[in-house]
């Protein structure tokens, strides 16, 4: 579904279109998916929820301080794996309906509850970091969200991992103390 929609973009995509990339008749989409849409979120959140563990695992991994460094890695270095799922999913959901919108929000919410818990744990293991509010968690989120976007959308070149540095900067300039 993400390389038919990332020729194509979303709305102009058919079934057509996803079995051919796919390699399987009709027949074989309608068992699985009742149209388009329900495939689109369906691949949508298989996607989500495999970058979340990624990032979720190199957050528990290392030293506390450097847990959100290891996180925010993991997250650029799975969008550079997936580059061109990444314009099908980020940009593309917007144009897929209410579904697709309640479905981008509710996986910015595990994301901003992976960063509070990240956040949480290097707290309780002795890092000198701020607590974050739910409210601040998903602003963070948004605003690597629209970090990302910004660069798909204008086609940058780059890795996307060039972009970690500044949601690293991002993160800490909220958590870290006042000094």
């Amino acid at each position: 579904m993400g390389l038919a929609v990332a020729d194509k973009g979303y709305p102009a995509t058919t079934i057509a279109d996803v079995v051919r990339h796919a390699r399987v008749s009709k027949r074989t989409f309608y068992e699985y998916y009742a149209d388009k849409e329900a495939c689109f979120l369906e691949t949508y959140a298989a996607m989500s929820s495999e970058l979340l563990g990624r990032v979720a695992q190199a957050a528990l991994e290392g030293a506390p301080e450097l847990a959100i460094d290891a996180a925010v890695h993991a997250y650029f270095t799975s969008l550079d794996e997936r580059r061109v799922l990444v314009r099908a999913f980020l940009s593309e959901i917007h144009g897929a309906g209410p579904g697709a919108m309640a479905l981008r929000r509710k996986i910015h919410l595990k994301f901003a509850a992976l960063l509070r818990t990240s956040i949480d744990r290097a707290r309780s293991r002795g890092a000198a970091l701020s607590p974050l509010t739910p409210d601040m968690a998903i602003a963070l989120v948004g605003g690597v969200n629209e970090l990302v976007l910004c660069a798909v959308e204008r086609g940058q070149k780059s890795a996307l991992s060039t972009l970690a540095d500044t949601a690293i900067a991002l993160i800490r300039a909220v958590v870290l103390p006042a000094r």
